[in-house]
This record gives structure tokens, C-alpha cells and sequence, in this order.
């Protein structure tokens, strides 16, 4: 208790010394630190970086927490990994930092946003429009058995994803989800990818699964499907191309043989529920995240 109290005290003695010799010079290193963070988010949200973030705030506290037990054994453990801390981050975030000085290389500071594009309802209402219109595409297409894959993103930025197709952004609509997988389409092939009910781009590239227990019939869409969807928390809808079969991916788990009303009403559920839960965990000021729109 004695050493606590010893710390408080030098923690507010060396407050009051930064207060008394505080200089112009300090708040510009402040803004300049404050800037540089803010920078760095920007940069990595947008991949699924954002995640490996979190994972490793959760290690950070897990270590104070054995330190602070005097948990011996597990603090060496955590001790010698963090003393290579340099090494596991440029391995864990090698992607984000390659992109990062990519987009520095191109970045115009006249680009900085701060404010959200979008407010919530327009978001929940456009994410609604664009699935209802998607289901119709699936009910067409599924009488047609025409192949058709579609990510419905979350909270994890898919923003490398979208760098393997053709950026579009547009409103979501069943004639336009239906030119883009018509056969003849020079973007058929590839998946759409919508975020917050906006399609943002086609003919992306999806990681295939790995999973070496899937059924030898599921074809190259299912598994791609079900890849994206064990890598980031999407929603993969997929039209069999074969059987004309609505199938939905999610947590790599593969949900067959659904009816359009099925699908809407699964992928209402998980999309706007998603929203719902996170705005719940904010609001209890455990930790909050600001969602690009």
C-alpha cells in the first residue's frame, strides 16, 4: 500500500512539474502525437487490422493482470514475447503497414475527414433497401440458376478486398446486382461487396477456405464464400450456378437450401442486429468505435 501511495504522489509531482514548464513547443508535440495517431487509424481501418488490434489490447491487459496476480510463470511467458514486440508487429501487421506507406505516397491532406458521411437510421435504412433488392435478385436468379456472390460487410473493413475488383459505389439495386452476375458480364465471375446497404465494388477476389472437411460438390463460389466469411465477420450470399440453390456463409458456417424470404430475414437479423449490439456496448462506456459511413 506504501509503494502505491508512493507512486500516486510522484505521478502528481511530475504533473505539476510538466504544468509549470509547459511551452508553446509541448502543445505542438502534443498535436503532432495526437495527429500521427489519428493518422494511423485511418490507415488501418479500413483492414482487418482494426481486429488485430483489439486482440492485442486484450493480451496487453491480460499481461497487467498477471503481473499485477504476481503470476509468475505466465509473466515470463507474456515477458518474453512483448521483448520482441517490434518483430511480432511488423509480422502480425505487415499487409496494413506495406498499404499504409502506400497510401501516405498518394494522400492529400485537403482529403481528411472527420465527421461521419452518413447518420445511423440513413445507414439502417439503405442496409434494409439494399437486402430486400438483393433477395430479389436471388429469387430470379435462383429460377435461372445463374451464379451470383455477394458480401454483405460488417464491422471488419474489407477495404483490401475491394482492391481486387472494380470500384463502383452505388446505390444497390435488383437491375444492377443483375447486369453485374449477368453471363456475359466482364465482372460475372468475381463477388459485389456492399457496405452499410452501398455496393462498392465487383468482380472481387475472395480467400478461398481451407477447411479440408467441406463436401467434395461445393464449388469454387461456396468455398470462397465460406473462406470470407471465416476471415472477417461478412455475410456471403451465393447463388448456385449448378443447382440454383440459395446458400448464406457466415462464421464460416455454410447455411443451404434457403428461400429468399429465408435469406432476407437471416440477413436482416445479422446486419442490423450487428449494429444494434455494438451501439449497446458503447453506450455501457466500455469501448466505442467510430464506424466509417
Amino acid at each position: 500500500m506504501r509503494d502505491f501511495l508512493d507512486s500516486v504522489a510522484l505521478f502528481f509531482e511530475r504533473a505539476g512539474a510538466v504544468v509549470t514548464h509547459f511551452e508553446i513547443w509541448d502543445a505542438l508535440d502534443i498535436l503532432f502525437v495526437a495527429l500521427l495517431i489519428y493518422g494511423l487509424i485511418r490507415l488501418i481501418r479500413e483492414t482487418r487490422g482494426v481486429q488485430l488490434l483489439k486482440g492485442l489490447f486484450w493480451l496487453l491487459l491480460a499481461w497487467g493482470a498477471v503481473n499485477l496476480l504476481k503470476m509468475n510463470a505466465s509473466t515470463y511467458i507474456f515477458r518474453q514475447g512483448f521483448d520482441n514486440m517490434v518483430i511480432l508487429l511488423v509480422v502480425l501487421f505487415q499487409q496494413e503497414i506495406r498499404g499504409a506507406f502506400e497510401r501516405v505516397g498518394r494522400s492529400n491532406v485537403t482529403n481528411l475527414q472527420i465527421l461521419p458521411k452518413r447518420d445511423k437510421l440513413q445507414e439502417r435504412e439503405d442496409t434494409t433497401a439494399a437486402v430486400r433488392q438483393a433477395c430479389e435478385v436471388f429469387r430470379q436468379f435462383s429460377a435461372e440458376r445463374t451464379g451470383v456472390l455477394l458480401v454483405f460487410e460488417r464491422v471488419t473493413k474489407l477495404g483490401e478486398i475491394i482492391k481486387t475488383g472494380t470500384v463502383i459505389e452505388a446505390k444497390v439495386s435488383k437491375e444492377l446486382i443483375g447486369n453485374l452476375f449477368f453471363p456475359k458480364s466482364p465482372l460475372h465471375d468475381g463477388a459485389v461487396l456492399i457496405r452499410k446497404g452501398i455496393l462498392k465494388a465487383a468482380g472481387c477476389i475472395l480467400p478461398l477456405s481451407q477447411n479440408q472437411d467441406l463436401a467434395p460438390a461445393l464449388g469454387t463460389r461456396h468455398r470462397a464464400a465460406i473462406g470470407m466469411s471465416e476471415q472477417s465477420d461478412a455475410m456471403v450470399a451465393v447463388v448456385s450456378e449448378e443447382t440454383g440453390i440459395i446458400s448464406l456463409a457466415d462464421k464460416g458456417v455454410l447455411r443451404r437450401s434457403l428461400s429468399p424470404e429465408e435469406m432476407e430475414a437471416a440477413l436482416l437479423e445479422g446486419l442490423l442486429a450487428q449494429e444494434a449490439a455494438k451501439k449497446n456496448f458503447s453506450l455501457r462506456g466500455i469501448f466505442s468505435q467510430r464506424k466509417e459511413g
